[in-house]
């Protein structure tokens, strides 16, 4: 199990067994379908929480086109949120263009964390 600012994700476990993803999978799918994120035009990594240190991190190391792509949709689903209408269907995030573009930024930081912190506990001890 993954455990950080991402939470705790039963995902790997999930994705190793084909049984479990086969049942598990349809699932998925219902629950992304009802959250709605896709209908404003979101990706999934747009929820997470901006205000995490770790995550204010890893949104420093996007790319400036992923940054722009970003904003875009936060401003675009701001708007579509005052209207109190989701987007027009064919503005939709489709499932195949949901991808993570910002967790593998998230556990970058969060390893080079867990160095760091190992690095700054460590005793030099003389012989």
């Amino acid at each position: 199990m993954a455990i950080g600012p991402l939470s705790v994700s039963l995902a790997p476990y999930v994705q190793s067994s084909k049984t479990l993803l086969k049942w598990v999978q349809p699932l998925a799918n219902w629950y992304a379908n009802a959250s709605r994120y896709r209908q404003y035009g979101f990706k999934y990594d747009d929820l997470l929480v901006e205000e995490n240190p770790t995550v204010q991190r890893a949104l420093g190391r996007l790319t400036p086109r992923e940054a722009y792509d970003r904003a875009y949709r936060l401003k675009r689903a701001s708007h579509a949120s005052v209207l109190h209408a989701p987007l027009a269907k064919d503005q939709w995030t489709k499932p195949e263009e949901d991808v993570r573009y910002l967790v593998p930024h998230v556990t970058n930081v969060v390893a080079e964390d867990a160095e760091r912190a190992k690095w700054d506990n460590i005793v030099v001890k003389k012989h």
